[in-house]
């Protein structure tokens, strides 16, 4: 058990500008990479080693990261220490669908320690939805207390989320209109709340940690029980729009004779791929991706495998607009899309390459998402940890210290 921390002077809000830049600096850096050497560290931030060494001790001392000495074969000279971010810091996620509410808890680092997924009998409301979470949470309330320091709660939501103020304007699976479901979580819950579109956040998980890692144009397409949500990254970031609501490609238009949509209009590419006629012919009344692939690998009917092509078609149309307009490098399928691809190698690749314009089809790839289930939970605590992330020693300063032993305290399952 390592000793009991006691509040210090580092847990005040750094008052010069450039060391808290730095702070913040090498947290982002530990927090994405998971672990770096103090060596890697200082080539990647172009600041000196004594510099490094310096705030890397703040860092310590307040309890945001801990040194361990490099494991596996025998290096040369003096090994440089391995800086390891602490679990004990972390974030909650919530992302309400049409069929659950699911709760996660996520360290610094990006690793999922707990997650809960809640069913409900019915579409919640969002004051229901709201319900849940804060009665999980509740639950969980003890040993969050004694064993993390909960940097706030992020939100995950299929629809249009003003990123400012955390309304949800309309999300038309949940039928949700203008609820202020940040507000209503952060006053149920006493923790800081923020939302923001599910795919989007999903975007920049697998950005940051997944199958677009240390790539600047990427497309990232979510299906699942609320429809088809995406996020674009362009030129390393976020596309957003002016008020969040960018990148809803579940509604691009795919069919002239298509059925109505929840968005008002025709056609659009979640009306003709959709989970649900997948679920019926797998024989499922319900669940998640990793459900439906369980029930339809390695047993495609003549009845599954016409839809699968049905749907990988007009996939393929609204991708093909994708590679035209944004000319990404990666486009990153999550959720039942990705298992659309996968019963399917190389379908939607030889039709891009077909359908496409030469220059773009050439250079993207296909990836299915790398975070599978748990990438809406580091999605949104991504949201969750931006503050901390931007001034670790301010944000921590205003959280209490817990006496516990950081380095090995998850919550049992």
């Amino acid at each position: 058990m390592m000793p009991s921390p006691t509040r210090s002077p580092a847990l005040a809000s750094e008052p010069d500008p450039s060391r808290r830049n730095n702070l913040a600096l090498l947290t982002s850096l530990i927090h994405h990479n998971g672990l770096l050497s103090r060596a890697q560290l200082t080539k990647q931030t172009g600041l000196n080693r004594s510099t490094v060494g310096t705030l890397i001790g703040q860092l310590v001392d307040l309890e945001v990261v801990y040194e361990a000495a490099p494991s596996g074969e025998a290096q040369v000279g003096r090994p440089s220490p391995i800086v390891h971010p602490r679990p004990s810091i972390a974030a909650l996620a919530v992302n309400p669908e049409i069929d659950a509410v699911t709760i996660g808890l996520v360290g610094l680092g990006g690793k999922v320690q707990k997650k809960i997924r809640f069913e409900t009998e019915r579409i919640p409301t969002a004051k229901e939805a709201v319900n849940i979470a804060a009665a999980v949470i509740a639950g969980m309330r003890s040993e969050l207390d004694t064993a993390y320091r909960i940097t706030g709660v992020g939100i995950a939501v299929p629809g249009l989320v003003n990123l400012e103020d955390g309304v949800v304007r309309h999300a038309p699976h949940l039928g949700w209109l203008n609820e202020p479901v940040a507000s209503m979580l952060s006053e149920a819950t006493g923790y800081p709340c923020h939302a923001a579109n599910d795919a989007s956040l999903g975007a920049e998980g697998e950005l940051l940690f997944g199958a677009g890692a240390g790539q600047r144009n990427l497309i990232y397409l979510n299906g699942g029980a609320s429809g088809i949500g995406s996020g674009i990254i362009a030129g390393g970031a976020l596309l957003r729009g002016a008020s969040g609501y960018a990148g809803e490609l579940g509604h691009t238009f795919v069919r002239t004779s298509g059925k109505p949509c929840h968005c008002g209009a025709t056609g659009c590419l979640e009306t003709e791929v959709s989970q649900s006629s997948l679920f019926e012919l797998a024989g499922l009344s319900g669940g998640d991706a990793s459900q439906l692939e369980a029930a339809l690998s390695g047993n495609l009917s003549e009845a599954v495998a016409a839809e699968v092509n049905r749907q990988l078609e007009y996939l393929g149309i609204a991708l093909r607009n994708v590679v035209n307009t944004f000319n990404p490098e990666s486009i990153v399928l999550g959720g039942f899309l990705g298992v659309l691809h996968s019963l399917s190698p190389g379908t939607l690749e030889a039709f891009i390459e077909s359908q496409a314009m030469d220059g773009p089809s050439g250079e993207v790839k296909i990836h299915r998402a790398a975070l599978g289930s748990d990438l809406m939970m580091i999605g949104a605590a991504e949201l969750a940890f931006t503050q901390f992330l931007a001034d670790p020693a301010g944000t921590l300063s205003a959280l209490p210290l817990n006496k516990v032993d950081f380095v090995h305290a998850v919550l049992p399952d």
